[in-house]
């Protein structure tokens, strides 16, 4: 981004989202003077820093939802967003998928997108070759659905790929061999004792879980049906003490669902917020000797 001539002789500009000033004869200043702090151009700059952030926030909160969903992409629309730096800095690195007419995808043809355009997208394969594949959609699958996970790690580490989104380095959680399948409650998590409610639904609303009828929840969509996680944090007064309790699943109806029949996106996303909100907890004295 250029300079901007400002009053007094002043220039400014934006630079790693921070507003630079520099004097008449070139000089960089430490900090942009007091006296240009309500120069509109000065404010103007600042605006647009904070609108640039938000927008890379929800981008990559889109981006995740688009995951944590399932939901295929169309290439069109990838293609659109790219010359976009906030986006095009999302997705590049991201593991996709070329959905076939089916909506199926080949767990052995993904790869780290690199490239978007044209009805094709470029992608960095687990051979470390750049393939470009013919696609119409994609899809950003989450880490629980890869088969080569691991590898994937390992190839992404290889490569010091650092993902804007949560994807590959995204903790999982699978059903235990343990679990009654007939259940409809998972108690894992539960027993989290908080000294305030207030302070465990501020913990759930900063993590992205937003709080209804007393549980946290989290949606997912999976094998074309919506899911809904949710943990109980509580529902009396806001500062009176309360703890985490059972997770549960529900159906789009509000049906409870045995956990066998829970999918593997909706478990270890569930399982994840039950297990974010429990880390939160008090931890007693005893327990910290141990």
């Amino acid at each position: 981004m250029g300079w901007s001539e400002v009053a007094g002789g002043y220039q400014v500009t934006l630079r790693d989202g921070e507003v630079v000033a520099r004097n008449a004869k070139g000089r960089e200043l430490r900090a942009v003077p007091t006296a240009l702090r309500d120069d509109p151009t000065v404010v103007g700059l600042r605006q647009l820093t904070e609108w640039l952030a938000r927008h890379e926030t929800q981008c990559r909160a889109d981006i995740e939802r688009w995951m944590v969903r399932s939901l295929p992409v169309p290439v069109a629309v990838l293609t659109e967003v790219w010359p976009d730096e906030a986006w095009r800095g999302a997705l590049t690195d991201l593991v996709v998928a070329v959905l076939d007419d089916d909506g199926g995808w080949d767990p052995d043809e993904v790869g780290l997108l690199r490239e978007a355009g044209d009805a094709q997208i470029g992608l960095v394969n687990l051979d470390g070759e750049t393939v470009r594949r013919a696609a119409r959609r994609v899809v950003i699958p989450h880490p629980v659905r890869l088969a080569d996970l691991d590898d994937l790690r390992e190839f992404a580490a290889d490569l010091q790929v650092r993902q804007s989104v949560d994807q590959l380095f995204r903790q999982t959680w699978v059903r235990g061999a343990g679990v009654d399948v007939n259940a409809v409650r998972c108690g894992d998590y539960s027993g989290g004792r908080y000294d305030q409610l207030r302070h465990l639904t501020a913990r759930a609303t900063k993590l992205g879980y937003p709080v209804r009828g007393g549980n946290a929840v989290c949606r997912v969509f999976e094998d074309g049906r919506a899911v809904e996680a949710r943990s109980w944090v509580g529902a009396d007064d806001p500062y009176y003490e309360t703890e985490t309790g059972d997770l549960v699943f529900t159906d789009r109806h509000g049906t409870a669902l045995p956990l066998g029949a829970v999918g593997p996106v909706a478990w270890s996303e569930g399982t994840r917020m039950a297990a974010a909100l429990y880390a939160g907890r008090i931890v007693a004295q005893q327990e910290d000797e141990q």
